[in-house]
């Protein structure tokens, strides 16, 4: 008798993780490695690895480039990152982005989102239900919806 598909390990798809390390303890670079472990178990990613670069942040990294390396090379889904802030400063993150677009790598956070005018595949919208009632009440939950992977018409 054969069982069920569902109760057959899948490999999901690749990813890569990066961190950029500045004045970082080993202990925070544990956490923030079992971090995107945790992340990619919850979606179901596979973890090939993770970069880190330490120290400032140079645009020419060589963890940076080394994981531009293996994203050309295979056939990878995506980079996790914790936040949005690993990918630098804002012109260097800015650079960062274009040379991930160009790929065609997807960006994965682990927590928030870039909220930047360069960034127009992310648009975020934080809604306050308070303000509705122009009431604060620090009981109202607030909704955080991000609507970057969400396909566009037209």
């Amino acid at each position: 008798m054969w069982t069920l598909t569902e109760q057959h390990d899948v490999d999901g798809p690749i990813v890569y993780g990066y961190l950029r390390l500045h004045r970082s303890t080993p202990e925070r670079q544990a956490a923030l490695t079992v971090a995107l472990a945790q992340y990619c178990e919850q979606h179901e990613l596979q973890l090939c690895g993770i970069f880190s670069d330490r120290g400032t942040e140079p645009a020419d990294a060589p963890a940076f480039a080394g994981l531009l390396d293996v994203l050309l090379l295979s056939n990878v889904y995506g980079v996790v990152l914790p936040t949005a802030h690993h990918l630098g400063g804002k012109h260097v993150a800015a650079r960062r982005r274009e040379q991930l677009n160009a790929i065609g790598a997807r960006l994965l956070f682990v927590r928030g989102s870039l909220r930047t005018a360069a960034s127009s595949a992310v648009r975020t919208i934080d809604y306050r239900a308070e303000e509705m009632s122009r009431r604060p009440d620090p009981d109202v939950p607030r909704f955080h919806i991000d609507l970057a992977d969400i396909p566009q018409s037209g």
